[in-house]
Order: structure tokens, then C-alpha cells, then sequence
């Protein structure tokens, strides 16, 4: 299984991680003190999603409604997308990917440091920041990138871990070791990873990795579309959260009710919002 983000941009697992990252970056930047971002697998930055029928399901949906007054994360984020797109957005065609999303809310103060493997993909996001001084692009392994690039200078921030899982158990392994050894290293560090739900008790496993390993504090969150045994593929998708910004948690529980009653068809599927540990 593949999780590429060109192919399914703008899709619902697309709407719940950049609802979460546009939440939990609108708690980090609360504080006056700058921030750096990294991005380990950071894409090409945005995507043509005119003709995409998981879009329809996705983005295009959601920004079809009103989210409740409570969700202000959701707000936030369906603006920023239409702010990519002509017209303010009153046809999507353009999707910022996690680049363009946490470029917008990053303050003048702030940096950030988007990784991707593929040269081709990296010129292109490159080409999105050639006048932005606060980014650098660097084509390169993104969890080799963990390694070098933490702890940065600022000391407060994020590292978000997006893999294309191509081998789901093989490579959940490595994003639990990858959020452990950064732990480690940047101990105050906002660490956040992104996984697909195809079985849910392979996504368990990582969960326990992470106990297992002694982490102190530990927000997961999830929304499935689909019931964890269905053989539709991508069941649902999840992030884990390592130090989460106070009330974090709670966006998520204003946000994920909403996101799953516009996009779980017929009812289908759960969310999930649990502090696993918490000191």
C-alpha cells in the first residue's frame, strides 16, 4: 500500500491531518517566542485536485459547508485552501499540501525546514519558497533529516513525520523508532506522525512501540470512514502526537465529530481522541 500525496490530495485523510496541523500550530504560535517546523516528507507543496474524485469527497465537501462555531481549526484551514485558489476558492482546484499549509501560519519569527527525497518534487516546492527567507527546502531522506536537523536553535516547534507507508507494518516500525530516538533528542519538541488505517490492530502496535518505550505524554487521534476490518483499502487514518500543546486534544474532539459525520458515508467508521499517557 502506497499513501503518495499526489495521488490522493484533498482526500478525508488529507482534511483530517491539516485540520489537526492548522490546529496545533494556531496553539504553538499562541506564544510570542519563534518556532521551526520541520516537514519530513514534505511533496511538491500544492496539487491540481480539479478532476479528483477523492477530493469530491474530501476538500471539496467540506468546504461546501458551514463547521461549527466551536471547530475553529476547521475554519481556518478551509481558508487557507481557498486562499490557493482564485476567486477565494469558490471553485477548489488547488490543494496546499503540509509546506503551504504551515508556511501560512508561521510568524515572521519562525522557521521551517521542508524535506523530500525525489529531486523533482523538491525543485518544485523549492520554487514555492524562493523569496520566503524563513524556509529551507532540502532534498533529502526526511528521517535522516530528524537526526540531523534536531534539536534546532529555536528549541520550541514541530516535526511532522508523513511517510508514503509503502510496507505498513515495515514502515510503522520505523516511524516508532524515528519518534522515539527524536524524543530523545529534542525532548520539548513537538513530534507529530501520520498513519493510515487499513487493519486496526496494526496501528495499535505503534501505540504500544511508543509506551512500551517509556514516552511521557501521548495524543492519538483518529477518524475512519470506513469500519477497521472493511476491505475498502484506506479505512481511516491517524496521527500520534508526542507533548501535545495544552487543549490540543480538545480541538481535535470539536473537530473529528464534525469531519466524520460530512465524510464517513452512511455513518460508517469512528474517531478516536485518547491521551494514551500523559506524565
Amino acid at each position: 500500500m502506497k499513501y503518495r500525496h499526489a495521488f490522493h490530495a484533498g482526500n478525508f485523510a488529507d482534511v483530517m491531518k491539516h485540520v489537526a496541523l492548522t490546529a496545533l500550530l494556531l496553539r504553538l504560535t499562541e506564544k510570542d517566542r519563534p518556532l521551526f517546523v520541520l516537514d519530513t516528507h514534505a511533496g511538491r507543496g500544492r496539487y491540481d485536485i480539479g478532476g479528483s474524485s477523492e477530493a469530491g469527497r474530501g476538500i471539496h465537501r467540506l468546504a461546501s459547508t458551514t463547521p461549527p462555531d466551536a471547530a475553529v481549526a476547521i475554519s481556518r484551514y478551509v481558508a487557507i485552501v481557498r486562499s490557493f485558489n482564485a476567486a477565494g476558492g469558490a471553485a477548489i482546484q488547488t490543494y496546499p499540501g503540509s509546506p503551504l499549509i504551515a508556511a501560512t501560519l508561521l510568524r515572521s519569527q519562525d522557521h521551517a525546514a521542508f524535506c523530500e527525497l525525489s529531486p523533482v518534487e523538491a525543485d518544485a516546492l523549492r520554487r514555492e519558497f524562493r523569496d520566503d527567507a524563513r524556509i529551507g527546502v532540502h532534498c533529502r531522506d526526511g528521517f535522516e533529516a530528524l537526526g540531523a536537523l534536531l534539536p534546532p536553535e529555536e528549541r520550541r516547534g514541530l516535526a511532522l513525520i508523513d511517510p508514503p507507508y509503502e510496507e505498513q507494518e515495515q514502515d510503522l516500525q520505523q516511524v516508532a523508532d524515528a519518534l522515539i530516538a527524536a524524543a530523545l533528542r529534542w525532548p520539548q519538541g513537538v513530534l507529530m506522525a501520520w498513519y493510515p488505517i487499513k487493519q486496526g490492530v496494526i496501528a495499535a502496535r505503534l501505540h504500544r512501540r511508543l509506551l512500551d518505550a517509556g514516552i511521557r505524554r501521548l495524543l492519538v487521534a483518529e477518524l475512519c470512514i470506513h469500519p477497521d476490518d472493511s476491505r475498502a483499502g484506506l479505512n481511516g487514518s491517524g496521527l500520534v502526537t508526542i507533548n501535545p500543546p495544552w487543549q490540543f486534544d480538545q480541538d481535535l474532539r470539536q473537530s473529528l465529530p464534525f469531519l466524520h459525520g460530512l465524510l464517513a458515508e452512511g455513518g460508517a467508521g469512528r474517531t478516536r481522541v485518547a491521551l494514551l499517557a500523559d506524565e
